[in-house]
């Protein structure tokens, strides 16, 4: 099977390659030591990337955007994670949301959100489920008890809907101008049949920002509450029907969460591979180079064995996913997105860890200020911990091929 890139993919990975090499990875060190969570923040690095076209990858031909396919993405997102995690994210997090209001929402819904987030190199996007309470359930909801799932809740007053609750750990809950958010707005179904997805900009009355969450990793990507207080949403402003939002935020065939996330943790493995590699190069303890050891060898073999493998199920399933994207059923079926996802969590815990040890092994005076640079790849890591779900509510998506 021929996973070579086109002429375009090549391209668009050598874009993202020189962004990483040239403006990400100077500054990468500096913002994540930043105290501040919210100061960790950079909107010129934003504006740049932006101007470059990578907050709009997914954005369709049609509307204007560079309409790049998952292949594609999955390759840019790999190389913006060489220079640093958090911001590939904070890029790749505006794809799925823009992809989205081209394919799912109305013409008028379109016209008043996809035209602005073009056009502004400010405009972040983010989703909203996860709440104090509710978090890796969303993977597998009891479907049929009511009290289970989200529960903010979104009341009709003629032609808006008020929305009283909390969300949190809110990606880009700082720094958005749109947010997707999921309400309840009917308590006596379960949340899959009771639930409605609302467009909510920032300026919405009755709505604002709360704690910015201080995080060990991902340091620079903005996590934060979501506070609403009778926040006043138009009924105009709904996504697909009431009661719908389940159906709303599932139909897209991409699967581009899990895909997204297995295509950074790829990225972050390169960038272990590359900063060892030119350790162990160098003279160790009694002048012979690290590299001249056998457990030396050992890791960097595991190492490269198990970024490799990663890639190439990555690669793999972004086929399958463009293939279901224009409507192969047989791919549709595949389990790969969130199983991928789940071997990702393996492979960058396991790649960190034995990048932190082969640095345990190096002389303090040969590890510089890669030292730092290895610390802040595995702090990274463990946030796969527990992105979107945690490991064993991710791996359930094996009932896929008990169908």
């Amino acid at each position: 099977m021929d996973f070579a890139l086109n002429k375009e993919q090549r391209e668009w990975q050598m874009k993202a390659r020189r962004f990483a090499e040239e403006e990400i990875r100077p500054l990468s060190l500096a913002r994540e030591q930043i105290a501040d969570p919210a100061a960790t923040w950079d909107w010129d690095i934003i504006k740049r990337g932006s101007q470059l076209g990578f907050r709009t990858l997914g954005v369709p031909k049609d509307w204007g955007g560079p309409g790049a396919d998952l292949v594609t993405q999955c390759v840019v997102m790999a190389e913006l994670a060489r220079g640093d995690s958090a911001i590939s994210k904070a890029f790749s997090q505006n794809w799925k949301w823009s992809q989205l209001i081209a394919v799912v929402c109305t013409p008028d819904q379109q016209q008043r959100f996809l035209k602005p987030f073009i056009a502004d190199d400010t405009y972040m996007l983010g989703g909203a489920r996860t709440e104090p309470n509710v978090g890796s359930d969303h993977r597998m909801t009891p479907n049929s008890d009511p009290k289970t799932g989200f529960r903010l809740k979104a009341e009709r007053d003629g032609d808006h809907w008020i929305l009283n609750g909390e969300k949190t750990f809110i990606a880009n809950g700082s720094v958005g101008k749109l947010f997707f958010v999921s309400a309840r707005t009917d308590f006596t179904k379960p949340v899959t049949e009771g639930s409605t997805e609302f467009i909510v900009p920032t300026d919405t009355p009755g709505f604002r920002i709360g704690k910015k969450f201080n995080k060990a990793g991902w340091r620079f990507y903005q996590n934060a509450e979501l506070i609403f207080e009778n926040a006043r949403i138009p009924h105009s402003n709904i996504v697909g029907a009431v009661n719908g939002g389940w159906q709303a935020r599932t139909s897209d065939p991409s699967q581009f969460n899990d895909l997204e996330l297995a295509a950074n943790a790829v990225g972050v493995c390169d960038a272990a591979l590359e900063e060892v590699m030119a350790l162990v190069k160098k003279p160790g303890r009694g002048g012979a180079p690290l590299a001249a050891q056998q457990r030396v060898q050992l890791k960097l073999a595991e190492m490269n064995m198990l970024t490799e493998s990663l890639r190439a199920y990555i690669m793999r399933t972004a086929w399958e996913r463009d293939l279901a994207c224009a409507g192969d059923k047989v791919q549709a079926a595949s389990a790969n997105a969130g199983l991928v996802m789940v071997y990702s969590q393996e492979v960058i815990q396991r790649v960190t860890a034995l990048n932190r040890a082969i640095f345990a092994l190096a002389p303090v005076a040969s590890r510089g200020a890669m030292n730092a640079s290895a610390d802040k790849l595995e702090r990274d890591a463990f946030i796969w911990t527990h992105l979107a779900g945690d490991s064993l509510s991710r791996i359930k998506t094996i009932k896929k091929m008990l169908r």
